[in-house]
């Protein structure tokens, strides 16, 4: 495996407040070949029927599916978090569904995908906050940026709900702060270029 493989292997992504409309703004922007898996959590009512994964694989060209408990984790596909649940990544790389009280007021809690992510991937993770009105996932991302991995967050000037990336932005120094039509790109470029880790890129 070249160096190039082994870079980053995992997108995480959180999301609140508005995430529909981020996605949609994201996902479809990832291509049919893009090699790493993504997962993402959304915060939802515990009685919600969720339909993002649905509605966001219409959209790409990308695979879109709702995450599964014991199943086991393919590059190139986007995993939605289903309601009511807690999705954390497991060291072979297959995905646990707890019913385990709620994080920061949630379940699904982003603080619980990124920092079960950040265990198994290290610096091969890159962590995604977005939009949202509460503070969940800025521990997790810092937890990322701790084991080495690229954090990213929306840049609160196009957030739907600022809180969720400010919250983080004033716990540590996160490594990029985008506008919501960069976010996706980016991520291409994650996937296509051997050298975006250069620190001229970073913040």
């Amino acid at each position: 495996m070249d160096d190039a493989a082994l870079s980053h292997q995992a997108v995480v992504i959180g999301v609140s407040a508005g995430g529909m409309d981020a996605l949609a703004a994201i996902v479809p922007e990832l291509p049919k070949d893009f090699s790493l898996v993504v997962v993402v959590v959304q915060h939802l009512r515990q009685d919600s029927v969720s339909t993002l994964a649905e509605f966001l694989n219409r959209k790409s060209a990308i695979v879109v599916t709702e995450a599964l408990d014991k199943e086991p984790m393919n590059k190139g596909t986007v995993y939605i978090a289903p309601p009511a649940y807690h999705l954390q990544i497991e060291e072979n790389h297959s995905f646990s569904l707890s019913v385990d009280p709620a994080v920061n007021y949630a379940r699904p809690s982003i603080d619980v995908l990124f920092d079960s992510a950040a265990d198994v991937y290290e610096d091969r993770l890159v962590g995604v906050l977005l939009t949202g009105a509460n503070s969940d996932g800025a521990l997790g991302l810092k937890t990322i940026k701790s084991k080495g991995g690229l954090t990213i967050c929306q840049d609160p000037a196009t957030a739907e709900a600022p809180v969720m990336p400010r919250a983080a932005m004033e716990l540590f120094e996160v490594d990029l702060v985008l506008p919501l039509d960069q976010i996706g790109p980016y991520l291409s470029k994650i996937n296509s270029d051997d050298s975006y880790h250069s620190s001229e890129e970073l913040i």
